[in-house]
């Protein structure tokens, strides 16, 4: 091995300096935080993320466990009791593990390292925890490491992650950083770690898996000296080199023994050492730790204080303001503090003039979590609307499902498409004409299955490229509805008609016998044999599902699709259905389809609008009875609270919108169907000083169905809302009942 005496400095430049920043009052007792409970999502398949972050915060500082798998795509598991480091990124309710980057783990003893050996320090070096000795709360995680007695805190905030480590007296403080060691895909590829004082060292990683390059830089600051430091590998060469040897990049640092708490102050960036360096000195600079976790709690309060409910219930309250929790975790900041990131082409980028940002989970997003923000966050949208346009010039097209800087092309549609199309049409400030461009061209681009939509009107599933062709299809379609609608917005006639008849790609799959979605050759012919049960991940012509749920898949035109059954009551009859059939998906389902009520799935993203649908036929009642049913069976206070992945937000998402009373169905342009309200009462903080207040009279449990609704004291008969009623400010009042009333049956009440 090879030993680097301390005082042998790559550069004596210190990162400390004077904070400007002051020690910031703790939240009053009845703040909100208090309600959340992070362990919610990290039992069965809910993959959140455990550990300290800060709204929107790139930096999502958490233990990464020593087990691997699908489970553990976030790096933790309820059910787990090890941990082999705390990382600096993570993600949340994917189903794709990666990221994991930049771990410290504090140890005690010999650290000693086997050459040639590929498991890397975990297997030799994690530690047993227990859930009663670790503490969790938003912007403050803590444990104890059984192993090593010590006492492990985190904080964070959008650039940096600070650590405290409180060692037993009289051991030998020893820090191990890794740079081996990721999350599922995630397969380092280079590393280099440096010394560049006392008590500072610096360095980078470079990455490869879900996201095809990745780097991070950081700068990490301790609270005493460093006394040795023992790198491996050994040769300098190979610490940069793509070998196996560069896999294993690890640096254990030794400490004095001064009784006294281990601080560590980590400065990460996508662009350089020196970026990860000002993002430190910009955000936490010579802070102490409990300042940092005291503001850290407070820029929670602040967010989860923009909609305050009223419920006689204390583990509705722990849902909702956990799932609100959750909602902020993505998108994530992804530029420095001065403006410069990482642009989808690889090319470093600077714009001072907006926040770049990344983890967009859009096939998931776009359906709730996005819709959410336009109310909630109204001031976050002209940046995503400014990303996103980055992102087109960069690399040609919207994005699909962008991760630190890199388009993995992960599930299928235009998922870009709405939530642009959405926040133009709700008035987000942007180049409207730029985006218009951004949302055609990635329409009418050749890749990803695209080309045969130009040539047949649908994707025949005996082309090559085509396997799940009829989720593909029914997702181009409603991107093309919404672009459609920009095109009428903008008065561009022409595109209006074109992209309004593409969106009717649905029609081809709509088998009228079986009056079901199915795959279609490029004779016409539809996919046989054929069980509408059957699933068979990645292989069918559904993503994730099967043609049950797929069928209702046409959020842009449900008129349309009410249709193609022949009349109302054919469509509610195989509505209605759905909620009671069972059948064998068989052996190769997706792991993904959970939740199920018959053959609905909530915890799959496909299904989520799908209760929604009966005010489309002049039946809300139905869709107050099942949304109130899917929040009160689907959704718990434990960890295994949520009945499929969080997804990042979306299936939070849901729930903060059905709670409140409403959720959108069409994929753009702002029109919320009333399901059934949970709580008394609502007060939605919607920007520029407004508030917009529900309120439900005579809620009781058993009181699910709407009897009657008044808008700003008014009566109202549409079992709709559009968006610019609720960000304009009022109030919404449902009378509930413990009966089906005559609400939204009149023909002018049902959506458009």
């Amino acid at each position: 091995m090879r030993r680097i005496h301390p005082l042998c400095f790559l550069l004596s430049v210190s990162v400390l300096g004077v904070s400007t920043g002051c020690q910031n009052e703790k939240p009053t007792s009845d703040s909100l935080v208090k309600y959340v409970d992070p362990y919610i999502g990290t039992g069965d398949h809910g993959h959140v993320f455990m550990g300290a972050n800060v709204p929107w915060g790139f930096v999502q500082l958490g233990p990464t466990q020593l087990t691997k798998g699908w489970d553990w795509c976030s790096g933790y598991h309820y059910s787990d009791s090890t941990i082999i480091g705390f990382a600096h990124t993570h993600l949340s309710g994917t189903g794709i593990g990666d990221l994991g980057d930049i771990a410290f783990m504090p140890v005690t003893g010999d650290v000693v390292m086997t050459p040639g050996d590929t498991t890397g320090y975990a297997s030799g070096f994690h530690s047993l925890f227990s859930h009663d000795r670790e503490q969790v709360a938003p912007g403050y995680y803590q444990v104890h490491l059984d192993r090593y007695g010590v006492d492990a805190e985190l904080t964070a905030t959008q650039r940096a992650g600070y650590h405290r480590y409180t060692y037993p007296a009289n051991s030998t403080p020893r820090m191990v950083i890794d740079l081996a060691q990721g999350i599922g895909w995630d397969s380092p590829r280079r590393g280099f770690i440096q010394q560049e004082n006392d008590t500072v060292i610096s360095g980078y990683r470079v990455s490869k898996g879900w996201a095809n390059r990745q780097e991070v830089f950081f700068t990490a600051v301790f609270s005493q000296p460093i006394t040795d430091m023992t790198l491996y590998p050994e040769d300098a060469q190979a610490q940069q080199a793509d070998s196996l040897s560069a896999r294993r990049l690890i640096a254990a640092l030794d400490f004095a023994n001064t009784n006294q708490p281990l601080t560590v102050k980590v400065g990460v960036s996508a662009v350089s050492i020196e970026n990860a360096r000002l993002n430190l000195q910009a955000e936490v600079n010579n802070k102490s730790f409990d300042q940092v976790r005291s503001e850290a709690t407070l820029a929670w309060e602040e967010q989860l204080k923009k909609v305050n409910i009223k419920t006689t219930s204390e583990s509705d309250k722990k849902i909702f303001y956990t799932a609100l929790y959750h909602s902020l975790f993505a998108p994530s900041v992804f530029c420095d503090v001065n403006g410069e990131y990482r642009g989808s082409d690889g090319n470093f980028y600077r714009d001072t003039t907006f926040t770049n940002y990344t983890t967009f989970s859009l096939w998931d997003t776009y359906r709730a979590a996005h819709p959410l923000a336009t109310i909630i966050h109204p001031e976050k949208q002209a940046d995503y609307a400014s990303t996103f346009l980055n992102i087109y010039r960069q690399q040609g097209k919207l994005p699909v499902w962008h991760l630190v800087g890199n388009e993995t092309d992960c599930m299928v549609g235009n998922p870009g498409i709405p939530v642009l199309a959405d926040m133009l049409l709700k008035g987000v400030p942007m180049d409207n004409e730029l985006a218009f461009e951004a949302m055609k061209q990635s329409s009418l681009k050749d890749d990803r299955s695209q080309k045969w939509i130009k040539e047949y009107g649908y994707i025949p599933f005996d082309l090559p490229d085509a396997t799940e062709s009829v989720a593909k299809g029914l997702e181009y379609g409603l991107a093309d509805w919404s672009i459609a609608q920009v095109a009428k917005q903008l008065g561009k006639d022409a595109d209006y008609e074109l992209f309004t008849q593409r969106s009717k790609t649905y029609q081809h799959h709509f088998d009228k016998n079986s009056n079901f979605v199915r795959g279609k050759s490029s004779k016409g012919e539809f996919r046989n044999p054929f069980n509408p049960f059957r699933s068979e991940h990645r292989v069918d012509d559904y993503t994730e599902g099967n043609a049950w749920q797929y069928t209702w898949l046409v959020p842009h035109d449900v008129k349309g699709l009410i249709s193609m059954f022949g009349s109302e009551e054919a469509f509610t009859a195989k509505l209605d259905s759905l909620f009671i059939v069972e059948g064998d998906m068989g052996e190769n389902a997706s792991v993904d389809i959970t939740g199920l009520i018959g053959q609905y799935a909530h915890g799959n993203e496909p299904s989520h609008h799908i209760t929604y649908l009966y005010p489309y036929v002049g039946q809300q009642w139905k869709t107050a009875a099942r949304v109130r049913e899917i929040m009160t069976t689907l959704y718990h206070d434990a960890p295994a609270g949520l009945c499929g992945n969080e997804d990042v937000g979306q299936m939070s998402a849901w729930y903060i919108l059905s709670s409140m009373g409403f959720y959108p169905v069409t994929p753009a342009g702002g029109e919320y169907i009333f399901g059934s309200p949970l709580f008394d009462e609502a007060e939605i903080s919607v920007g520029n000083g407004r508030t917009f207040r529900v309120v439900a009279h005579n809620n009781k449990r058993e009181n699910c169905y709407i009897q009657s609704v008044k808008l700003n004291g008014q009566p109202y008969k549409k079992s709709y809302i559009r968006h610019a009623d609720i960000v304009a400010g009022g109030v919404l009042e449902f009378e509930m009942g413990n009966q089906p009333s005559a609400f939204g049956t009149e023909a002018d009440a049902k959506p458009n």
